[in-house]
């Protein structure tokens, strides 16, 4: 009897399944995550009723890397994201460091959303909360996710873009009936006067920020997307165009309802003012499928990240091994998953955010610096050419290095501890191969 589980191919063939409107939900997805359903009260207690200005700022910081992104992306037609960009640009040193902080962003990403998903399955089921059941749950979403992933991308594309409508929709619900419970208190006042010091500005932008980082997700998977050249940076646009209103009007309700902005869940709270019992309900379903929907997409980005690394040898190869059957890369979304739901079982939400956002930061920073570097090293031109593209990568980097500059002690010590390592894996796959590696190529182009 055949197995199922074959040798490694020396180059592995990708199913190239996912078109350019699930690339587009798969980014929405990974956006739209927890932050939609926390970070509405915390940003207005810092900006008040200016609040929703702030999401608009930080929809104009991430449109800058994203642009970065779109050039970047419509460049290459293999998986890889962020490595291969940085690899390509500054050599395989680089791109491995880039390639296991972006790993470790995507672990401790999903991780979070599994801590978070059982937080939330609490108001429903107040069981949840014993050890037993935690990890029983998290177990269960895990694998689950990792076997839709396994059986097929087309399997865990449709998975994503259900999610991506059925937590749109209360999202959608929640602005309509709270514009409609807003006007009938009066004129709303959509931009208030009161003066914030600086530093509460910054602070509010950086937890806007967070709300919208994620969009780079949907790029990882790129050798099995169809058109990756033409349809990611459309889709990138396609993204924030989505979630920016949505963030905007979300927080505009929520700061003309709300008088108690140090709530945990100010959707529901807002929903509770509204005097609608089934939008509470729906409301907290739309939270439990948002985080859903983020493991989805996570379940996706996350191995493919594993999968670029073996790709051009910068990782042991059978993470490059490809199912027979279903073709697509097991050994890397089992061996991610495992990863997950042991930082989800030693972890906690707040643990395992900060773990992604240092680490998101970081490779952020490098792809933007990558955006001039490949336009010296190409001789050919990307599919998508961003305008001023040079200057808008020397602001996506000191937007970067502002945020950075505000992390804490202990995630730069996170921070060093993966560099360390990701030095050490330089190190080994150095020696092991001679720099025989495959090189990184755009088009014709040899560039690393």
């Amino acid at each position: 009897m055949k197995s199922d589980f074959p040798v490694v191919k020396e180059k592995a063939i990708l199913v190239r399944a996912i078109g350019r409107w699930s690339l587009a939900a798969l980014m929405i997805n990974i956006v739209i995550g927890s932050g939609i359903f926390g970070l509405p009260s915390k940003v207005a207690s810092l900006t008040g009723s200016q609040s929703p200005l702030v999401f608009l700022i930080a929809a104009a910081g991430i449109a800058v890397i994203a642009g970065c992104f779109a050039e970047l992306a419509s460049r290459f037609s293999e998986s890889g994201g962020p490595y291969l960009y940085v690899r390509a640009a500054f050599g395989r040193f680089a791109g491995i460091q880039t390639g296991w902080l972006n790993g470790l962003s995507r672990v401790a990403a999903t991780a979070a959303s599994a801590n978070l998903f059982v937080a939330y399955l609490a108001e429903f089921w107040p069981e949840v909360e014993h050890r037993f059941a935690a990890v029983f749950t998290m177990t269960a979403l895990i694998c689950l996710l990792a076997a839709l992933n396994i059986c097929g991308v087309s399997m865990g594309t449709r998975t994503s873009n259900l999610l991506a409508v059925s937590k749109l929709v209360p999202l959608i619900v929640f602005i309509l009936l709270g514009s409609v419970f807003i006007s009938t208190r009066g004129t709303p006042v959509f931009i208030g006067h009161e003066s914030h010091p600086t530093h509460d500005w910054l602070n509010a932008m950086l937890l806007a920020i967070v709300a919208y980082v994620g969009f780079e997700g949907g790029l990882i998977p790129a050798g099995e997307t169809k058109n990756p050249q033409r349809d990611a940076p459309i889709a990138i646009l396609i993204a924030l165009a989505t979630c920016t209103p949505i963030y905007v009007l979300v927080q505009f309700v929520c700061v003309q309802t709300l008088s108690d902005l140090q709530t945990q869940r100010p959707l529901i709270a807002a929903a509770h003012i509204f005097g609608a019992t089934p939008l509470v309900v729906l409301m907290g379903i739309g939270v439990l499928l948002s985080v859903v929907g983020f493991l989805a997409a996570g379940m996706i980005a996350g191995p493919r990240v594993l999968f670029a690394l073996a790709e051009q040898k910068d990782f042991p190869r059978r993470f490059a091994a490809i199912h027979s059957r279903y073709g697509t890369p097991y050994i890397s979304i089992v061996s991610f998953s495992a990863l997950v739901w042991i930082l989800a079982l030693i972890g906690n939400f707040t643990w395992n955010s900060r773990l992604m956002a240092v680490s998101r930061l970081v490779t952020y920073a490098l792809s933007c610096a990558a955006l001039p570097a490949l336009r010296r090293k190409s001789t050919e031109q990307p599919k998508f050419r961003l305008p001023a593209g040079e200057l808008l990568s020397m602001i996506g980097i000191a937007f970067c290095a502002v945020l950075i500059s505000r992390i804490g002690q202990g995630e730069l010590l996170i921070l060093a501890l993966t560099l360390f390592i990701g030095a050490l894996n330089w190190l080994i796959v150095s020696r092991r191969q001679s720099r025989n590696s495959e090189p990184v190529r755009i088009g014709s182009t040899v560039v690393a």
